[in-house]
């Protein structure tokens, strides 16, 4: 289990010291099931995404078993056409409560998987997950549109939804660098994989019209930043243009305006952008303002807080909120592997297509 000592990398002051890193590392460790599944909390659901972004957090805690056994359940789980169903009961596989498949989800599992390796250096490991990213990888482009966006979902029987979601084709952009550096690593070129990152990046850079209009939700404001789209002065006129808009000062990020509500994982995320933008500062009082959701029994956080009302909802404390805390926390203190997933610098880029 945690321990103070291993968790020396998460400790920033006013977010979390090496005592209240460890606990919340125990407190994941104590939703996962043995069978290395990362529900939301037990008797909830587990969803691919969610369940990568547990296991990543538990890397950053050096609790590398537990974490392979998290990517060793999604490669064993994995369908036959390189999907996994939105939505399982308390991580049991035989138990499906969401047949639809989303392309995010799908997609994560690069992300997962190449900061595994960078965290451990396992090429065994790499070897055994890379069939299972290439199958995914492969599905989600499936559901690319022609302008670049990546259709969002198959339905239960089959049926593609074409619409894109900016939030998760910006995250799909980032799973694709990865699966790129996954296949440069093992020296398997994958040159139609370049060509949809370069068009991917494209409709997100330019062309806002081919995604559904969701800008109410902060994640489409900073997702295209977190997801490596964007950078530089391109990436501080969209943070600044609507920070106002979706920071409450002292509490955290709205998770969509006007309501009065901030959640952790989007806080936590805007964190992690901010720092890809170099803005660590602001990283920093993004987290320290919402240690006011983390519970101190179990280090876990509550998934948000209606201000209004002064009343935590819903009362959830998510292994994926408390993941997304530590990996801010880790890119802060310098962690090698999460800075180098989310900073992006030395992740393949793609190749850019010839349209404007």
């Amino acid at each position: 289990m945690s321990s103070p000592e291993r968790t020396e990398l998460l400790v920033l002051p006013g977010v979390l010291t090496a005592d209240q890193a460890a606990l919340t590392v125990r407190g994941i460790l104590a939703v996962q099931r043995p069978d290395g599944a990362l529900p939301w909390f037990r008797r909830h659901h587990l969803d691919p995404w969610d369940h990568t972004e547990a296991a990543m957090a538990l890397d950053v805690a050096g609790e590398h078993d537990a974490a392979e056994r998290a990517y060793d359940w999604l490669a064993r789980h994995q369908n036959e056409d390189g999907s996994w169903y939105a939505a399982y009961h308390d991580g049991d596989p035989h138990d499906i409560t969401d047949r639809g498949r989303e392309s995010n989800f799908v997609a994560y599992v690069a992300v997962g998987v190449w900061h595994h390796y960078l965290s451990t250096g396992d090429d065994a490991f790499l070897d055994r997950m890379w069939p299972t990213v290439c199958a995914a990888v492969e599905w989600v482009l499936r559901l690319q549109q022609p302008g670049g966006q990546i259709g969002w979902k198959r339905e239960d029987d089959g049926t593609p939804v074409n619409d894109a979601l900016l939030t998760g084709s910006s995250s799909i952009h980032q799973a694709l660098r990865c699966a790129l550096a996954i296949a440069e690593q093992r020296e398997e070129p994958q040159p139609d994989w370049e060509l949809a990152l370069g068009a991917l990046r494209h409709a997100i850079r330019r062309h806002p019209d081919r995604f559904l209009d969701k800008n109410r939700y902060s994640m489409d404001w900073y997702y295209p930043v977190l997801g490596g789209a964007l950078r530089g002065a391109e990436a501080q006129r969209r943070i600044e243009a609507d920070w106002d808009r979706f920071v409450v000062p002292g509490l955290g990020v709205r998770c969509v305006v006007p309501n009065p509500w901030v959640t952790g994982g989007e806080s936590a995320e805007l964190a992690l952008a901010l720092w890809a933008m170099g803005e660590s500062d602001r990283a920093l009082a993004i987290l320290q303002d919402i240690q006011h959701l983390r519970d101190p029994r179990t280090g876990l956080y509550w998934t948000g807080y209606v201000f209004e009302d002064r009343a935590v909802w819903p009362e959830e404390l998510t292994t994926w909120t408390a993941g997304s805390v530590l990996l801010a926390v880790a890119a802060l203190g310098g962690d090698e592997a999460t800075c180098s997933v989310f900073g992006g610098e030395q992740l393949p880029s793609g190749v850019e297509p010839d349209c404007c």
